[in-house]
């Protein structure tokens, strides 16, 4: 091989990696990834779930252990979110879902606490106990509202 044919290769190779790195980083920052069927399908009912997305994580103690994979309402006109966790988590039937903020002005994900009860939640079972998402605009707007800022006069 000649001298422009090893430099062509080497660009190559470079350009591939490069390539491969653009990927995985799109993937990774847009929330795209496989790590197998999660395999436990659980439920959870919310009065409010602010600005909760489908794949947002699903944590325990900052731990990922699964995402959200579907929001609808149900019958009562609550919001149902539908969980994917990891098929090896013993979660306790009186375990609770809140949904919490990364940070201050971060994303929306669901923290669960483990109950302690001997029974464990199964497939396709709901999570009974929710805190719902504080909306920091309905909570301005109430201050604002009980100070008489809001009343005409």
């Amino acid at each position: 091989m000649n001298g422009t044919g090893k430099r062509d290769t080497v660009v190559g190779l470079f350009i591939a990696v490069g390539l491969l790195a653009i990927a995985y980083l799109s993937f990774s920052i847009g929330g795209i990834n496989y790590r197998g069927p999660g395999g436990l399908a659980l439920t959870a009912t919310f009065d409010e779930i602010g600005g909760l997305k489908a794949r947002a994580p699903v944590l325990i103690a900052g731990v990922k252990v699964g995402q959200v994979t579907a929001i609808d309402l149900d019958s009562n006109f609550r919001a149902r979110v539908s969980l994917d966790l990891d098929a090896n988590l013993k979660l306790p039937v009186d375990s609770s879902a809140a949904i919490r903020t990364a940070g201050l002005l971060g994303d929306q994900n669901i923290h669960l606490a483990p109950g302690a009860e001997s029974e464990y939640l199964k497939s396709g079972e709901e999570i009974a106990y929710t805190e719902s998402a504080i909306v920091i605009e309905s909570l301005i707007g109430k201050f604002v509202h009980n100070l008489g800022l809001g009343k005409k006069e």
